[in-house]
């Protein structure tokens, strides 16, 4: 992800042609200084690229990071602070804060759900459920909480799911299908097949050269079920219908990952402001 397009696309989208309320009530050589405040407690997330989206508009001002990304905060506590120009942190109030606020939220729910999980062996991971060309952002979100990313995209990682096995006549023949592009294209790219029954299990693993099995949409039994069966001899990864309260029940079935959309695309903001001060 290429941070300054992402920048100047967000910037481009608020300003337009111009902050007009800012250039009409402001000097241009007026100076202020301004701090985010934490108006709600949480897990701060999103102070870096603040950072560079004050900088990616204006060099000059001066930014100064007082709590950093991945630090619990509480009500009242003051994360940075900028000095400036009063028209260039103006500019980049809006997307700072609407950064911020979701990259926290993420952040904060990912270390709830992590909470949840220790003392297992399982790895909390996300998905591809994220916010169309904010998907970066969400990602580096759910690290700074603790958890790990799933692949980026259909680029970087093969991954049969349902639709693929229906539409290619059964798991067998996309397994076998899969395999054969990779080496036509020279590619090396791990595979993960998901299973949705016990029965499926089996053929992933009568078929072999498989890098992890995905069971979706288990019962915390089934999965027992699932993963004991498997015993070890491909990584497992638990998916769908994960939530704060089951989660635990999930992890404590020996499954290597369990993956959760809910990180990306429920997780309530984090109430933060920047108020300018004397």
């Amino acid at each position: 992800m290429n941070l300054d397009s992402f920048i100047k696309q967000a910037l481009d989208e608020d300003l337009g042609n111009g902050d007009h309320t800012s250039l009409a009530c402001i000097s241009y050589n007026a100076k202020q200084q301004a701090r985010l405040l934490v108006k709600q407690s949480g897990i701060i997330a999103g102070v870096e690229l603040a950072e560079k989206i004050f900088s990616y508009y204006d060099k000059s001002l001066e930014f100064k990071c007082l709590i950093p990304d991945g630090s619990p905060v509480t009500k009242g506590d003051i994360v940075f602070t900028v000095h400036g120009s009063s028209q260039s942190i103006l500019s980049c109030e809006r997307l700072v804060l609407n950064c911020m606020q979701r990259m926290s939220g993420i952040s904060t729910l990912t270390q709830i759900m992590k909470k949840q999980i220790e003392g297992t062996h399982a790895v909390l991971l996300d998905t591809r459920k994220t916010t169309p060309l904010f998907r970066f952002m969400e990602k580096w979100a759910v690290k700074i909480g603790g958890g790990e990313n799933h692949r980026f995209g259909l680029y970087d990682m093969i991954m049969v799911k349902d639709n693929h096995t229906d539409f290619s006549g059964g798991i067998t023949n996309a397994i076998t299908r899969v395999k054969k592009y990779l080496i036509e294209k020279k590619l090396n790219l791990k595979i993960i097949v998901e299973a949705r029954n016990l029965n499926e299990v089996k053929e992933i693993i009568a078929e072999g050269g498989i890098y992890r099995i995905l069971l979706d949409n288990f019962t915390p039994d089934k999965m027992k079920e699932a993963v004991d069966y498997v015993g070890g001899k491909i990584p497992t990864e638990a998916s769908g219908g994960i939530t704060i309260d089951n989660i635990r029940q999930y992890a404590l079935t020996g499954v290597n990952y369990i993956s959760c959309g809910v990180l990306t695309h429920s997780a309530p903001c984090i109430d933060l402001s920047l108020k300018a001060y004397a």
